[in-house]
């Protein structure tokens, strides 16, 4: 790599924003490190780069093992020498049915990847943020429009967002001291495989079955590179980024 470019982690990189994300910031100039479960989605997200592809690394991962999470980063470190930006992207929901027909392994399962993979991933780029030279770096939360209005029968997936955005404020808090920067994407309806249920109707607050209008999702992945992109004596706390006519303003 060259020593000029600036180095990426986006976790949920096979598929959806995260792979959106990753090719961008590969065409951005950036080295970028692919995590997700899939190895076979990670390598078509790099081919999908074009020549850009060759300064990625796909590196299989489990964000809910702190032991995967810390080997990620290790390779990371190993292939580029350092770490200036973290998307942290991954996420997975609990079937939309009524929150006491949940059982209690549904709604962990969805806690330890939207929550505690997000803060296993934080705590390894701080550990390698703050003794590299130069120091810092963004980090990047995908908030989700769940960060303020929930769906119906969406209770794991809302609270684990709702605590995206105190784990956000928390790490650009205790990041100010090493140079490291925490800001937080909400996205509403960016047009991906998660979202494709928009087209056909979706429930809504008020019972009735809706369509939505969704958006591109290069939309998402121009505003993740542009929040990487920025100096660090600046910062991107919360943007929201949404289909323009989709039912959150106004929501209930």
């Amino acid at each position: 790599m060259n020593g000029s470019e600036k180095v990426a982690i986006v976790t949920g990189a096979g598929s959806g924003i995260g792979r959106a994300a990753a090719v961008a910031l590969l065409a951005a100039g950036y080295g970028v490190a692919l995590a997700g479960r899939r190895a076979a989605a990670l390598d078509e997200t790099i081919a999908g780069a074009g020549e850009a592809g060759a300064r990625a690394l796909a590196v299989p991962t489990d964000v809910a093992d702190p032991a995967s999470v810390n080997a990620l980063f290790d390779r990371t470190v190993e292939r580029f020498g350092r770490l200036d930006v973290l998307f942290n992207n991954a996420g997975q929901n609990a079937p939309g049915i009524p929150l006491e027909e949940l059982d209690v392994a549904q709604w962990r399962s969805v806690v330890d990847v939207n929550l505690s993979g997000v803060f296993y991933c934080t705590q390894a780029a701080f550990r390698v943020m703050k003794d590299q030279s130069p120091r810092g770096g963004p980090i990047i939360n995908n908030g989700s429009i769940s960060a303020h209005a929930p769906r119906p029968n969406s209770s794991p997936y809302t609270a684990t967002k709702h605590a995206i955005t105190g784990l956000t404020k928390s790490t650009a808090l205790d990041g100010r001291k090493y140079d490291i920067a925490c800001g937080q994407i909400d996205i509403g309806n960016a047009e991906t495989e998660m979202a494709a249920r928009m087209a056909d109707g979706v429930p809504q607050a008020n019972g009735k079955v809706e369509v939505e209008p969704l958006m591109d999702v290069d939309n998402v992945a121009r505003a993740v590179v542009h929040m990487a992109s920025l100096s660090l004596d600046a910062n991107v706390l919360f943007m929201t980024v949404m289909a323009t006519k989709m039912p959150f303003v106004g929501r209930g």
